[in-house]
């Protein structure tokens, strides 16, 4: 015959056979609800408690002697009982100040003690001792807890020699009784002290991440204001050029005009669709948003075309080989972007003429691939930024940053190619390789 698990047939819709979910037993959960108001109304109103307390404690002290059931213990039950009384009270009463000044309550009531012990009455008063050893052992440094222990038993030691065949029944109850409060202190001490480092360790890890949400909201904000500014800022500066060139083509060659406006049309397609597939990321379920790849480097070619066809002459330079294995798209993602900046600037921030020119060149080294875009036109003194402090040289900067490359843009510097001078602008970014041989 072997045990079988209980199970639920009571139908609450999981059927028969399925394991009743373990839940707190009722009396351990009604216990706990009623310490936690008691230690409430405790740290809120302190003195009503201690009050409360002495004053049990005395009526409890002044009924044992009142009774007479002191004499049943007693080593000597012809102790007057006035003598009684008043050590009774004088255990009792100055529990009122057990938190606030235990050690003092304990050299109070140790003259106590020692009358008790020295005539023989071993009134059970005494032990109310152990209530303060509790609260020293509870809040107290342990040396406080060891200057208790002689406080209370150096009495007992002196009553045992005064009543040699009696000093079990004198030292050895009172004994056990502080060691027991002494543990039972430290105990409650240890496991509240381990639940309020648990709370405090809970607490900073919350507090720590609602800090991570807030920086990665924050990460998350700023890549997508780069794209949006890339996107954006590219697109527009193209349609701008095209819109300026098909004006001025509008009256002398209206087929020119014609296929300015179709190359609108189409880049600020293309910019919406961008712009649907990058909102549609943070809008859309996982499941069903638009997961377009990201530009690579094989799509700067139709990047230039569309800035030819805005009326910037680019040429494009490949050099060096390329690495067998592509780099990442993160990476391929920068280069292309930072291309495009560099672009959008010239044709947003460049004096055009009929010699304003742009080049990309592309060089493949071992470790590491330089992108160089220059132009030849002079920066306009109104949108122009100095040492590359513009918003969009920013975004470059961020976009090398995260993968440990340098970025510099300014003017060339006496530099000089095949059509540009050093009156023009540069944007070099050297972007080390992925799993490339050092």
């Amino acid at each position: 015959m072997t045990d079988e698990p209980v199970t639920d047939d009571a139908g609450d819709g999981r059927g028969p056979g399925t394991h009743r979910p373990a839940g707190p037993f009722p009396l351990t959960g009604l216990l706990q609800r009623l310490l936690q108001r008691i230690r409430a109304s405790d740290r809120r109103r302190p003195l009503v408690w201690d009050a409360l307390l002495t004053t049990f404690w005395i009526l409890f002290a002044v009924l044992d002697v009142s009774s007479g059931g002191w004499r049943t213990v007693a080593v000597d039950p012809h102790v007057p009982e006035s003598l009684v009384l008043a050590m009774s009270v004088a255990f009792s009463a100055p529990l009122l100040w057990r938190r606030s000044h235990p050690l003092a309550v304990l050299l109070l009531t140790a003259p106590f003690a020692l009358v008790n012990v020295w005539t023989g009455a071993v009134i059970q008063a005494a032990f109310l001792q152990e209530i303060v050893v509790f609260n020293i052992a509870l809040r107290r440094p342990l040396r406080t807890l060891a200057c208790s222990g002689g406080i209370v038993l150096a009495p007992l030691v002196i009553g045992s020699a005064h009543f040699p065949d009696d000093w079990n029944r004198l030292f050895i109850p009172h004994l056990y009784a502080f060691a027991f409060a002494s543990l039972t202190g430290i105990v409650v001490r240890t496991r509240k002290e381990y639940t309020e480092a648990l709370v405090d360790r809970a607490n900073r890890l919350e507090r720590e991440r609602d800090q991570q949400a807030q920086l990665a909201a924050a990460a998350e904000r700023t890549r997508i204001a780069r794209e949006m500014h890339d996107i954006i800022g590219h697109n527009l500066s193209v349609i701008t050029g095209l819109a300026d060139g098909g004006a001025y083509a509008a009256a002398k060659n209206p087929e020119r005009a014609t296929q300015a406006l179709d190359a609108i049309g189409t880049t600020s397609r293309q910019a919406l669709a961008e712009l649907r597939r990058l909102l549609g990321v943070l809008r859309d379920h996982p499941d069903r948003a638009d997961r377009t790849p990201q530009p690579t480097l094989d799509d700067i070619d139709a990047l230039i075309a569309g800035v030819r066809s805005a009326g910037l002459p680019v040429r494009l330079h490949r050099r060096g080989t390329p690495p067998a294995v592509p780099p990442a798209p993160g990476r391929q993602l920068t280069v292309y972007r930072v291309v495009q900046e560099a672009l959008t600037n010239t044709l947003k921030h460049a004096v055009a003429g009929p010699s304003l020119a742009a080049e990309v060149t592309l060089t493949y080294r071992p470790a590491e691939l330089e992108v160089l875009i220059t132009d030849n036109g002079s920066p306009h003194p109104t949108t122009a930024l100095p040492d590359g402090t513009g918003q969009g040289i920013t975004g470059m900067r961020e976009r090398a940053s995260l993968y440990d490359a340098t970025l510099k843009a300014g003017r060339p510097a006496g530099t000089t190619t095949d059509s540009c001078t050093d009156t023009g602008w540069q944007v070099r970014l050297q972007l080390p390789l992925e799993d490339s041989p050092s």
